[in-house]
């Protein structure tokens, strides 16, 4: 029996091990159910960034903010800027997929059809960079966001955690530091600026406004009273 169950043993070790890097997500995902998080893996490595390149003026800026103390309009901003399915879908959205596959394939280059559950998995677990590794990885823990979490504490995280300009995360940070106000105060234009710098929260700026930012958060203000106002997202 003896010679029997050392086999036993290591097998059931080796499972284990194995089992490691799929239980370790889901450990990390029903954590931030209920705590709030200190920090993300994006701010994380901006401070690995700022230490490394000796940036001595560098000072990260994150203010968590429960989702009721946020200008409804923020969210809906967002909502209508980066994931208008948000509402509706299960963490994909099956025709942006496709259409960026599709693009890869013409171009050769690795593009992203991102949800807000997407990204708020990216942010808060991952490491910038385009990779297919990191888009697997990224995959999974959208999955078990989507399956662990409510659609509003997803949507409360990604608030949070989103970075809107070099060093500043979230929207109290960025609702303090561009307009001198809380997020709780935002209106419709600013709400719409902040969410208009996302695809390049370094490149541009909410206030004052470049042409870019100032075009695209119009274009957002008309998308957010074609989805109907904050009522949009009463049901999450």
């Amino acid at each position: 029996m003896r010679p029997a169950s050392r086999p036993r043993r290591w097998f059931r070790r080796l499972l284990l091990l194995a089992l490691v890097p799929l239980l370790g997500p889901v450990l990390q995902v029903l954590a931030v159910r209920w705590i709030d998080p200190p920090t993300s893996a994006f701010m994380l490595d901006r401070r690995w960034q700022a230490w490394r390149e000796a940036e001595a003026g560098f000072a990260l800026d994150y203010r968590w903010v429960p989702l009721q103390r946020v200008a409804p309009e923020l969210p809906l901003a967002l909502v209508a800027a980066e994931d208008q399915l948000f509402p509706q879908h299960a963490g994909f959205d099956r025709a942006a997929i496709e259409a960026a596959l599709e693009g890869n394939r013409e171009g050769g280059r690795l593009r992203g059809a991102s949800t807000i559950s997407q990204q708020t998995a990216k942010n808060l677990f991952l490491w910038p960079g385009r990779s297919w590794l990191r888009k697997g990885l990224e995959a999974w823990y959208t999955v078990l966001l989507e399956l662990l979490l409510p659609k509003r504490r997803i949507l409360e995280l990604y608030v949070n955690v989103a970075e809107f300009g070099d060093g500043i995360y979230g929207a109290e940070a960025a609702a303090q530091r561009f307009f001198g106000k809380p997020a709780s105060a935002l209106g419709a234009r600013e709400s719409a600026r902040l969410a208009a710098v996302l695809p390049n929260p370094k490149r541009y700026i909410a206030q004052p406004p470049g042409d870019y930012v100032r075009e695209r958060s119009a274009w957002i203000e008309r998308q957010m009273r074609q989805l109907g106002g904050p009522a949009y997202l009463d049901g999450l």
